[in-house]
C-alpha cells in the first residue's frame, strides 16, 4: 500500500470508507448465502426420488384390499448461522413444523449418527431419535 497522509482528517475519512467498503460486501456476502442455501434446498427437493406408486400384480388379480406401507420416515438437518457463529445443528423429521429455513435432506443412516454427535441436537417437538430407537443414556 502506498504511504497513508499524516493528518488525522484524512486517515478518518480513508478509514470511514474501508468500513463502508467492508460493510457493503458483508451485506452481499449474505445475501450470496441465502441464495446459495434456497438453491441447495431446491436441489435437494429435485434430486428426491419420486414417490412410489403401489403396483398390482400381473393380470390384475385382486388380491383383496391394499394395505398402506407406511413410508420411511425422512430426516433432515437444520444448520443456524448467528453472528456468534454456528449453533449446534438440529435433526428433524421431515414433515417437522418446526424446521427453520432450509431443509437439507439426510439419511436414516446419517441421521442416526448425527444423533451419536454431542454437538447435534435432536428436535425436542418431533423426536426423530425416538422414531430411531435412540435413547438418551
Amino acid at each position: 500500500m502506498n504511504e497513508l497522509p499524516p493528518d488525522p482528517a484524512r486517515l478518518r475519512a480513508i478509514l470511514a470508507h474501508l468500513d463502508q467498503q467492508l460493510a457493503d460486501n458483508q451485506t452481499i456476502a449474505i445475501y450470496l448465502r441465502l441464495q446459495r442455501d434456497a438453491v441447495q434446498a431446491a436441489l435437494t427437493q429435485a434430486e428426491a426420488p419420486p414417490p412410489r406408486k403401489p403396483r398390482l400384480p400381473k393380470g390384475g388379480a385382486n388380491l383383496g384390499p391394499v394395505t398402506q406401507i407406511s413410508p420411511r420416515p425422512q430426516f433432515v438437518v437444520q444448520q443456524k448461522r448467528t453472528p456468534r457463529g454456528p449453533e449446534p445443528a438440529i435433526i428433524h423429521l421431515g414433515d417437522c413444523s418446526m424446521i427453520e429455513g432450509p431443509p437439507h435432506r439426510i439419511t436414516e443412516h446419517d441421521a442416526r449418527v448425527s444423533l451419536t454427535d454431542p454437538n447435534i441436537e435432536a428436535c425436542a417437538f418431533c423426536r426423530p431419535d425416538s422414531e430411531l430407537g435412540i435413547l438418551d443414556g
